[in-house]
């Protein structure tokens, strides 16, 4: 299929290389110049401009936006509705807060144009492991679309199936789903980054907790020089606890122990306040979620050892740079 992708950085312009290598047609556009080039080199068309995007592609048209949340994608997904025609789609991969994806739809619904959001998780990895997608939006379009997630998609993998009904939507187990209309995508997307934030933290301050067994003001019979590299390689292999978080840890301690290269500054990047958010409005209690947010305001003052793995994995994960330095 053709599509066009605007915004080639860490995410975007993988996106298009495993489209492309899945043999579909990419025409793409970002004011990075040398991010246009670096995706130029591995066969996507390149264009000036979302006009000459769109004279680019053939109808029903596609463009996937792969822009940070708020007013860059509220800008160009407006700019793209007064370009575009009825029968069109436009995609919101990014992180944008769902009920902008509510509104959006909405706006563009008189022309004709779908719009889909689609929570894209796998970050700097998911060129080469896929990227599992949580789409909310107009059915047909997410049909006729298919192919594109498909690809984009890890696949079913060598994981162990789950006893599923017969009528189950056999997508979640290639690693995408329809998660309902405009804004579900975005909205389930918001709560995986609120359990991912408390899955970090939880490691964090384990690996704190054991980093400082050996204090001085410890029973001297009490005191343990543990190494953490080794114990965060065994409990990758058969632990319960283990996971792909874990995996960047082992990753981060094996490159250096003491993590220097990291100040522990933790940024959010707002899935976590509108997860919380959503919580008030519901009434559910998010203890974990809550104290997860709380503990990266409090990093941005003063630093702990499981601050820096907490940058670390998110490093790992996705390419993010550390929060402001401590004040």
């Amino acid at each position: 299929m053709q599509i066009a992708i605007v915004g080639l950085g860490r995410m975007g312009g993988n996106i298009a290389r495993r489209l492309m290598q899945g043999g579909h047609d990419c025409v793409v556009y970002d004011r990075d110049a040398k991010a246009v080039e670096e995706v130029t080199k591995d066969g996507a068309t390149t264009v000036g401009g979302l006009k000459d995007l769109a004279r680019a592609l053939q109808a029903p048209r596609t463009v996937w936006v792969m822009l940070p949340a708020g007013a860059p994608t509220d800008d160009t997904v407006a700019e793209l509705g007064d370009i575009l025609e009825a029968g069109d789609t436009i995609i919101d991969g990014g992180n944008s807060f769902y009920k902008d994806d509510v509104r959006r739809a909405q706006a563009l619904k008189p022309k004709g144009i779908a719009y889909l959001d689609v929570g894209t998780s796998g970050g700097v990895w998911g060129l080469t492991r896929g990227y599992c997608m949580m789409i909310g939006g107009d059915e047909a379009a997410v049909d006729r679309l298919d192919p594109i997630f498909k690809t984009l998609a890890p696949g079913a993998g060598n994981i162990p199936l789950t006893k599923r009904a017969d009528a189950a939507d056999p997508r979640a187990v290639e690693g995408y789903i329809h998660a309902g209309p405009a804004g579900a995508g975005h909205f389930v997307k918001m709560v995986h980054n609120g359990i991912e934030y408390g899955l970090m933290q939880a490691y964090a301050e384990g690996f704190d907790i054991l980093r400082k067994r050996d204090l001085a003001t410890l029973p001297e019979d009490e005191r343990y020089d543990l190494n953490l590299t080794d114990i965060a390689e065994v409990w990758r292999r058969g632990s319960v606890i283990s996971s792909w978080l874990l995996d960047l840890t082992a990753q981060a301690l094996a490159g250096d122990e003491r993590l220097a290269g990291y100040t522990g500054a933790v940024d959010d990047s707002g899935e976590g306040r509108w997860a919380i958010d959503a919580a008030i409005e519901e009434a559910v209690p998010v203890n974990v979620l809550s104290a997860a947010l709380f503990a990266r305001f409090r990093s941005r003052e003063t630093h702990t050892f499981g601050e820096k793995l907490l940058s670390a994995m998110r490093f790992g994960f996705g390419g993010h740079v550390e929060g402001p330095a401590a004040r």
